[in-house]
């Protein structure tokens, strides 16, 4: 009786582990062990060097077979969402030259100075309005307006 609370017990401090950290691996560990659990209630006479040996091939089983299927399914992105995407489309004012043969520029949008190129690879004189077309990295890509 006491493996088989063992096993439950342990299960439970899998899938807590799992909970808090999301990585899908204590997560099979935790339905192992439940099976172990499980196991043991209805064959209570099962030697403990068993049980272990169920939980190693069960828990080998789960992880290895179902992850993969699994992480695929859920698909797993670390999403780096964020508000720049307000600002695609806005006009902003060039306060640098913008030459990208020279790597200068620089534009004005909302209180903030962007380091910017040009898209289509053009010279954009200072006091030009532009529209911020996209961002990569920390550079603003930029058009002139009316283009």
């Amino acid at each position: 009786m006491f493996w088989m609370w063992f096993w439950f017990v342990l299960a439970v401090i899998f899938i807590v582990v799992e909970v808090m950290t999301a990585d899908l691996v204590c997560i099979w560990f935790g339905a192992a062990a439940l099976l172990s659990g499980v196991v043991t209630a209805i064959v209570p006479t099962l030697p403990v060097a068993w049980q272990f040996v169920i939980f190693v091939a069960l828990s080998s089983v789960l992880l290895f077979a179902t992850r993969p299927l699994v992480k695929r399914l859920l698909r797993f992105e670390k999403s780096r969402d964020t508000n720049l995407d307000r600002l695609i489309g806005q006009v902003a004012v060039v306060t640098e030259r913008i030459d990208n043969l020279a790597a200068t520029g620089a534009v004005r949008l909302c209180g903030i100075v962007w380091t910017a190129r040009s898209e289509d690879g053009s010279v954009i004189e200072m006091g030009e309005y532009v529209i911020f077309d996209k961002i990569e990295g920390n550079k603003a890509l930029v058009k002139k307006k009316g283009e």
